[in-house]
């Protein structure tokens, strides 16, 4: 079933300080935010993990080099090609991908164990690794994260206005693209505000494992 949009309002399965209501199942679902360049993902998780700091957050792996203002751990586990590819074979890896010639993935051990000591958990990506976890583990709730309008979105991803006509026609087509995929995902939330779209993720992630 797919949801149009989340009520920001209802019954969260927690009680107020935290815990899992008693009588729920303790099992989460694991819940995939994906959405295109410009709607706001990171901002609407890092909102998220302020209203409920018990939300596990997954840190992906890579084998690009670390900015200088990244912390290993905390912005990404940076590791090389060697152990990349070693966690590929092994499975250990929900999803991944490479880009620009370097490699990103979720860890999939981290993700597990949240989940079943009860703790909702997120991760943060585009597309191509939300269909990945679908088909890896198809229990997880895919929820995609929509502008207030087509209008706006093009406004964000041209603002800027520092890129060559080329760049950024490509990065419209592909949040085209992007978008164009909803359907696939469980549940849409429309990102007009950032704490109010973090309240009805939050919402989301804390109903019952089914």
């Amino acid at each position: 079933m797919h949801d149009d949009h989340v009520a920001a309002a209802g019954p969260t399965g927690r009680a107020t300080h935290g815990e899992p209501v008693p009588g729920q199942r303790s099992r989460r679902r694991l819940t995939v935010v994906s959405g295109p360049s410009g709607v706001g993902k990171s901002s609407v998780v890092g909102e998220l993990r302020r209203l409920d700091p018990d939300v596990y957050f997954s840190v992906s792996v890579t084998t690009r080099p670390a900015r200088p203002d990244e912390v290993d751990g905390e912005h990404y586990h940076f590791i090389d090609r060697a152990m990349f590819d070693k966690m590929v074979r092994a499975g250990e890896l929900l999803e991944h991908a490479e880009f620009a010639g370097n490699c990103y993935g979720t860890p999939r051990e981290p993700v597990e164990r949240a989940l079943a000591e009860g703790r909702p958990a997120v991760l943060e990506i585009e597309l191509q690794g939300a269909r990945q976890v679908r088909a890896a583990m198809p229990d997880a709730r895919l929820v995609m994260l929509m502008p207030p309008s087509w209008e706006e979105l093009v406004g964000r991803l041209t603002g800027r206005g520092t890129e060559e006509e080329a760049a950024v026609e490509a990065r419209l087509a592909e949040a085209e693209r992007e978008l164009a995929a909803a359907g696939e995902f469980d549940a849409r939330v429309v990102n007009a505000d950032v704490t109010e779209a973090a309240r009805q993720l939050l919402d989301l992630m804390n109903t019952d494992f089914s």
